[in-house]
């Protein structure tokens, strides 16, 4: 058993001297052809020194000395690694895109992860909160390369990043939170950009919410015009600011964004 434990925690060590913080029980497998049970049990030993710490059955970490204390290395040190295991195209997104951006007023207590395809629990327990939200495609464009200690990850663009603020408004805070991030965010925009990454967006409304916000909360005569721009010669229609199931009385606007404004916008910033 001894020499099992030996024969794990030198494959561990190899792994970090290459960089690598994580690996899968199929890694183990493959590399020390040792029993499903002694495996297991040197697994444990390892748990308990909090060497090592399970993110998802079968997708392990390894937690260097300098993390014991928070057992578990931050979660952009694995995400790429974690995605490939689980399959799946991704990127990092919402308020983590953001505050990689240089929008961090506000540090997010959850990891949020876009990804495709099927519905994805989200990881959550003691060590880890990580959230998975679906969507059918992206622009392959508007997802950057970011370089982290163990490699890099995939996260959205600024004008990405923006738009699933709105998209996703409710999951970030609502929308007094956005305009918040956005205020900070845009700095880092650029018109045409955000208007060909609205193009390739799947829905309209968020680029018509998102250009409100712009020019209404925020004064922001560039970006909102690039998004209008895009806008202007399609055929949109009436939207409330915040959606619900109930049918607004009407749906004047008084604004070229069809935009109802039925919510109070209060920006921290």
């Amino acid at each position: 058993m001894v020499g099992q434990y030996k024969y794990l925690e030198a494959f561990i060590d190899e792994l970090r001297s290459n960089g690598k913080y994580s690996f899968t029980t199929l890694d183990l497998h493959r590399h020390l052809g040792v029993s499903e049970n002694a495996l297991k049990k040197a697994m444990q030993r390892l748990k308990r020194r909090k060497a090592v710490a399970m993110v998802r059955r079968g997708f392990y970490v390894i937690v260097p000395p300098e993390y014991r204390v928070k057992g578990i290395i931050p979660t952009s040190l694995y995400v790429n690694d974690l995605m490939k295991f689980l399959d799946r195209d991704y990127y990092v997104g919402l308020l983590n895109a953001a505050a990689y951006h240089g929008a961090a007023h506000q540090q997010p207590q959850n990891f949020a992860v876009i990804t495709e395809g099927i519905a994805l629990r989200p990881i959550k327990n003691e060590l880890v909160s990580i959230d998975f939200f679906i969507r059918k495609s992206w622009d392959k464009l508007g997802v950057m390369k970011r370089k982290v200690e163990t490699g890099y990850m995939n996260i959205s663009s600024p004008e990405l990043t923006a738009l699933d603020l709105v998209n996703y408004y409710n999951e970030v805070g609502g929308f007094s939170r956005v305009t918040t991030v956005l205020d900070e965010l845009r700095e880092e925009m650029e018109g045409e950009k955000l208007a060909e990454a609205a193009r390739q967006y799947d829905q309209v409304v968020v680029a018509q919410r998102l250009g409100y916000l712009l020019d209404y909360h925020l004064n922001e005569i560039e970006l909102s015009d690039a998004l209008y721009q895009y806008l202007e010669p399609m055929e949109y229609y009436p939207a409330l600011l915040r959606p619900q199931k109930e049918k607004s009385d009407h749906m004047k606007t008084g604004n070229k964004w069809k935009i109802v404004p039925n919510i109070e916008i209060e920006s921290d910033l």
